[in-house]
C-alpha cells in the first residue's frame, strides 16, 4: 500500500534542564544519574529528523525548575487551530499549564482555551481523522473528554488505561494516519481493548518488549514514523505495512518516562 507523507507543524522543548528529581510514574527513578548533555544530543537529533523530512518545528522556551517540560506533548491538543489547554495531575508539573498556554497565543491560532479538567494534553488525547480519542485511568479526568470536545467540536472516545507503565494513552497507542492507529492492548481495559478492535480492525498490534521500550511513542506524518529503534519487531511490522519506520534513540528521555511522541506536540 502506498502511503503519503503530509507535512506537519511541531512544537518542542530543549531539554535544558532535564532531569528525574521526582518520581511520579513507574520509570523515573530519582536515584538514577541523568546526563543532560545527552539528553540534549538525543532531543537535537529528533528535531534534525523533523526537519530533513520537511516538517516545521517550532520552540517554546525551558523553564527552569521544570525538568518534564521537554515532553511537549502533555502541554495541549490542538485542532483545526483551536487548543485546548492541559491541567496537570501532579504539582510537580502543573506550572507547564500556563507556560505552554502562553506559547499558543503567541502563535497563529484562532483561539486558545485553558483547560478547568485535568487533561495532560496530547499525552492522553490523540487525533485519529475526525475523532480524539482520550485516555483515562492515571493521568487525565473522564470529564476533560467532555471538556475537550465542547472546545474543540470533535467527538471524544474514552479509553482506560489498567498498566501502570503505560501511565499515558500516548505511550500505548501511536496515531499512524487518519484510519491507523498501532497499540498495545494489554495496557487497555477489556471494554476499551473491544472499542478499539471495532474502531481500528486493522490495527498494527504491539508486543509487551516493543511497548516497554515506549516504541508505541511514536510520531506519524502519514508515510514516516518516527519512533525508539528499539523496537525492532514494531519496525518491522511498520515496514510490512507500506510505511517508513525511523529509529532514533532516546534513551536517556525514557528514564523519566517519555520518547518521541512525548518530546512532540503537533500545531493542526
Amino acid at each position: 500500500m502506498i502511503r503519503t507523507a503530509r507535512p506537519r507543524r511541531y512544537l518542542m522543548c530543549r531539554p535544558d534542564h532535564f532531569d528525574v528529581t521526582y518520581e511520579i510514574n513507574p520509570w523515573m527513578d530519582s536515584s538514577v544519574v541523568t546526563d543532560r548533555a545527552l539528553a540534549i544530543s538525543q532531543w537535537e537529533a529528533l528535531r534534525e529528523v523533523y526537519l530533513g523530512l520537511g516538517h516545521d518545528v517550532q520552540l517554546i522556551d525551558p523553564v527552569v525548575g521544570l525538568p518534564d517540560m521537554v515532553f511537549a506533548a502533555n502541554g495541549g491538543l490542538v485542532v483545526d487551530g483551536r487548543a485546548y489547554g492541559a491541567m496537570f495531575t501532579h504539582p510537580e508539573r502543573q506550572p507547564e499549564g500556563p507556560a505552554y498556554l502562553r506559547r499558543f497565543e503567541q502563535l497563529d491560532l484562532k483561539a486558545v482555551t485553558a483547560a478547568t479538567e485535568v487533561n495532560e494534553g496530547e499525552g492522553d488525547l490523540l487525533l485519529v481523522g475526525d475523532v480524539v480519542l482520550g485516555g483515562w485511568g492515571f493521568r487525565s479526568a473522564i470529564p476533560a473528554h467532555a471538556e475537550a470536545q465542547e472546545v474543540l467540536g470533535v467527538p471524544v472516545v474514552g479509553l482506560q488505561l489498567v498498566d501502570p507503565r503505560f501511565y499515558h494513552l500516548d505511550t500505548a497507542l501511536a496515531v499512524l494516519d487518519d484510519r491507523t492507529v498501532a497499540y498495545y492492548p494489554g495496557a487497555f481495559s477489556a471494554g476499551s481493548q473491544e472499542v478499539l478492535r471495532r474502531m481500528f480492525p486493522d490495527a498494527v498490534l504491539a508486543s509487551d518488549a516493543d511497548a516497554v521500550v515506549l516504541g508505541l511513542n511514536a510520531v506519524s506524518d502519514g508515510h514516516n514514523v518516527v519512533l525508539a529503534q528499539a523496537a525492532t519487531d514494531l519496525i518491522a511490522q511498520l515496514r510490512g505495512r507500506g510505511y517508513n519506520p525511523i529509529g532514533v534513540d532516546l534513551s536517556e528521555l525514557l528514564k523519566a518516562g517519555g520518547s518521541v511522541k512525548c518530546c512532540t506536540l503537533e500545531l493542526r
